[in-house]
């Protein structure tokens, strides 16, 4: 990987690090499946009793389908695949335009040193997340 791939990478974590930002792949078609599956079985089983048993205890499992599946932004930057990271970097390079830097040291000093810039980088970094991963994007309170 280029080094300057690398440098946009790690500015990318750093600035989702110092917001506490974290992502979730949806997955509530996995949850509306359990439920569905769960009550439809249970309408089986039980008729309309077994339809209401069915989706009550489809949806605690969609549900716990779903919780724990929060990573911090930074770790999913690092899990993404080279083409992945190289279609990001486009995008964070279209902002940053003509800056140079040396190492990703002074990258992040240049970025994290003007609000409207680290702004810029941010909202491309999320929505990048949003589109292209189909991720939900939560910041830690």
């Amino acid at each position: 990987m280029p080094p300057h791939v690398d440098d946009v990478m790690k500015l990318c974590c750093e600035l989702s690090a110092n917001q506490q930002v974290k992502t979730a792949v949806k997955q509530s078609g996995k949850g509306a499946a359990a439920a569905g599956g769960l009550a439809f079985a249970g309408g089986l089983i039980g008729g309309p009793l077994g339809i209401a048993v069915g989706g009550a205890v489809g949806g605690l499992l969609g549900c716990w389908m779903k919780s724990g599946q929060f990573k911090p932004l930074p770790q999913v930057i690092m899990e993404l695949t080279p083409d992945q990271q190289a279609r990001l970097y486009e995008d964070i390079v279209a902002i940053l335009g003509s800056i140079t830097w040396t190492d990703v040291a002074q990258l992040t000093a240049l970025v994290m040193g003007n609000a409207s810039l680290q702004q810029q980088v941010t909202a491309a970094l999320l929505s990048y997340i949003h589109k292209e991963l189909q991720a939900e994007v939560h910041y830690i309170d």
